[in-house]
């Protein structure tokens, strides 16, 4: 079984965001990058498949500037076995990456498709659903437990109200969350091995990425006062009713 992971590039999640001076959008340059949180989550989910013997190729995909291709050492050096990167110099929307990620599905027939359920930079969560509507795949969104067995999956779900398992033949689309697993740290000697291993590019047709949405302004939330303490129970009720008025 290939299994295919697609990973993000963005904003580490330790990084303070600051809006650029002219509102068009956030600060990036000189910001420390990193893989998204939950992609790296899907990583570690595939080489977890490959070391039970379940999968046996596990492939990392990215599309973006050159620093991705850091970011996919990052993949190699976890235990995915090969990397491909996608150059493309702007901010990709997620049809445009499912379009992209649907022509290199075409290209190495994986058996699945592992990636985040979103990206902690446009909080969209659309990339792994549109994906799925273009190659005409089941798909399990918001996974938190994966079993492979006799070419289905049984994914247990995340929803509003608990979990919800279902069973999918493969090959599908998965979208992992949160509580799938914890993401192991890379090591040096992985590390050094990651730097051999190979780092494949792909053109895009540039029509599929062509923007079609235009952002017309981007503002911080607004700052929220500092909180107070109150000496007793009564006044903290006359506050909430006086100045806050909820009561």
């Amino acid at each position: 079984m290939k299994v295919l992971v697609p990973v993000k590039r963005v904003i580490d999640y330790n990084v303070a965001i600051r809006v650029k001076s002219d509102k068009t959008g956030v600060e990036t340059a000189n910001v420390k990058m990193s893989m998204n949180p939950f992609d790296e989550i899907a990583v570690e989910e595939a080489v977890r498949l490959k070391e039970k013997g379940t999968a046996t190729e596990v492939i990392a995909a990215s599309l973006g500037p050159a620093g991705c291709v850091e970011i996919l050492r990052t993949a190699l050096a976890m235990g995915a076995d090969r990397a491909v990167h996608v150059p493309f110099e702007g901010e990709a929307e997620p049809l445009g990456v499912a379009k992209t990620l649907r022509l290199l599905v075409g290209k190495e027939k994986p058996d699945l498709v592992i990636l985040g359920k979103q990206a902690i930079d446009g909080d969209n969560g659309q990339t792994g659903q549109m994906l799925a509507a273009l190659l005409g795949w089941g798909q399990a969104t918001f996974a938190s437990k994966v079993e492979l067995a006799g070419g289905s999956a049984k994914v247990v779900r995340e929803v509003d109200g608990g979990l919800e398992t279902v069973e999918l033949k493969c090959p599908c689309i998965i979208t992992a969350d949160l509580r799938m697993n914890e993401p192991r740290y890379a090591t040096l000697p992985n590390i050094m091995k990651a730097k051999k291993k190979p780092v494949e590019t792909m053109e895009a047709p540039a029509a599929d990425l062509a923007p079609r949405l235009k952002v017309l302004k981007v503002d911080e939330p607004p700052t929220r006062k500092a909180g107070i303490k109150v000496p007793d129970v009564a006044t903290l009720v006359e506050k909430l009713r006086v100045e806050a008025k909820v009561i």
